[in-house]
């Protein structure tokens, strides 16, 4: 991978500050602010009038959506519902797919998400939905599918699941559990949030039902999307005006509208996708879904180099406890690497990395219910590390010298 071309096109990688806690958020492709400038300056208007620049505000968003929708491959652009945040569309995908559930009816969800895939269901037990909790096994940091068997039952709703753990960093196998959920007649939601900005992400392969992630961790602006299945979107209780027919999707999902100029501002990231692909393979007559493929799989390819880097120094040392997969492999994590260390709290670490103008971070990052159940909050939770194909192998090392003269 051409590292010199990729950080060519972060601008903020240009301030001599080592980005790690990618995890929290991303840098932002140039094209993308640009974009959202653009916007602001010639289409900033509200959508649905007869006069031009309110017809080419409208043709510049149906555009973007549609680039969306073919990243992730879903079969129409309706089933892109673009809001503020994950946990914002996750909740109200909580309160709209709910409606018609009655007490009783069961929800699964794991205690290694995001709060924001778990608190949206949890709440629901006011109106006597019933929740079970999807554990992660302690020593090998999975989720086994066994227990999820064991906890469906034919008045299971939804299963709520994470693609991959923003501490834990491993990759679920989302396509088997959307199976067995799917047998056991219920609907699956993923948390796509810690996975999206590594690979290539494809809801129809997935067969899933819901998808989530948000933008600002994936090289976009502060923004969100969630995928739905058309037939469930179209067939649910949406939350927008009295008014709003059932068909409105995904409008009846977006009260109070969505963000137009951020909006536009997403179509740097599949031009970005479709620009790495030509600067690094240059074949023709290529289509733009293999594009994107190969540009993930590049990504991947890279990641894992820096993974592997600073795995290799983390496990070496013997007081350092890797929460997660120890292996770097891109098969099994993304690299988004957790560790404690016997002998300092997470907190005291950072105090340390911060002076080296190195972004990592320690704490819970909203996964409470995992930090808890690994009686990990005594340690101020876990040190985090969070990595994308924009890091180098120069900036690994600096961390890791960092890291030596703490340890």
């Amino acid at each position: 991978m051409d590292i010199k071309f990729v950080r060519e096109q972060f601008p903020a990688l240009k301030n001599n500050f080592i980005f790690m806690d990618n995890a929290g958020g991303s840098q932002i492709l140039g094209r993308s602010v640009n974009y959202i400038s653009d916007y602001l300056i010639n289409s900033n208007v509200q959508l649905g009038a007869s006069y031009k620049v309110s017809a080419l505000a409208g043709e510049r968003l149906n555009m973007v959506t549609g680039q969306v929708a073919r990243l992730v491959n879903a079969k129409d652009q309706k089933e892109i519902v673009i809001g503020p945040t994950s946990t914002m569309l996750l909740r109200i995908l909580s309160l709209c797919v709910s409606d018609s559930w009655l007490e009783g009816d069961e929800v699964i969800v794991t205690n290694t998400d995001h709060e924001a895939n778990v608190s949206c269901w949890t709440d629901l037990q006011k109106k006597g939905i019933q929740i079970k909790i999807w554990k992660v096994n302690p020593e090998s940091f999975e989720l086994e599918l066994p227990e999820l068997k064991k906890l469906l039952s034919n008045r299971t709703k939804l299963v709520a699941v994470t693609h991959c753990s923003n501490v834990l960093g491993g990759i679920n196998p989302i396509k088997n559990i959307a199976k067995i959920v799917h047998d056991a007649g219920a609907l699956i939601c993923v948390d796509g949030v810690a996975y999206a900005p590594h690979r290539k992400i494809d809801v129809q392969k997935l067969d899933v039902d819901f998808y989530t992630f948000s933008w600002y961790k994936a090289y976009g602006p502060h923004l969100a999307m969630m995928y739905g299945k058309l037939d469930l979107l179209t067939g649910m209780k949406g939350l927008n005006h009295y008014f709003f027919k059932p068909e409105d999707v995904p409008y009846k999902f977006q009260p109070g509208n969505y963000n137009f100029e951020l909006t536009y501002g997403l179509r740097a990231i599949p031009e970005y996708l479709g620009e790495f692909y030509d600067h690094h393979f240059g074949l023709q007559n290529t289509s733009e879904e293999e594009k994107y493929k190969e540009s993930f799989k590049l990504i991947e390819a890279y990641e894992e180099q820096l993974t592997e880097q600073l795995l290799n120094y983390l496990n070496s040392v013997k007081e350092i406890k890797i929460i997660g997969q120890k292996t770097g492999s891109a098969l099994k994590r993304v690299p988004t690497i957790s560790f404690t260390h016997e002998n300092f709290k997470s907190s005291e670490i950072i105090s340390h990395t911060d002076k080296a103008d190195i972004g990592i971070r320690f704490g819970d990052f909203y996964a409470k219910k995992l930090i808890q159940d690994l009686d990990l909050e005594k340690k101020d939770g876990v040190v985090r590390v969070s990595l994308v194909h924009y890091n180098t192998a120069q900036e690994v090392e600096k961390l890791i010298e960092v890291f030596r003269e703490i340890f």
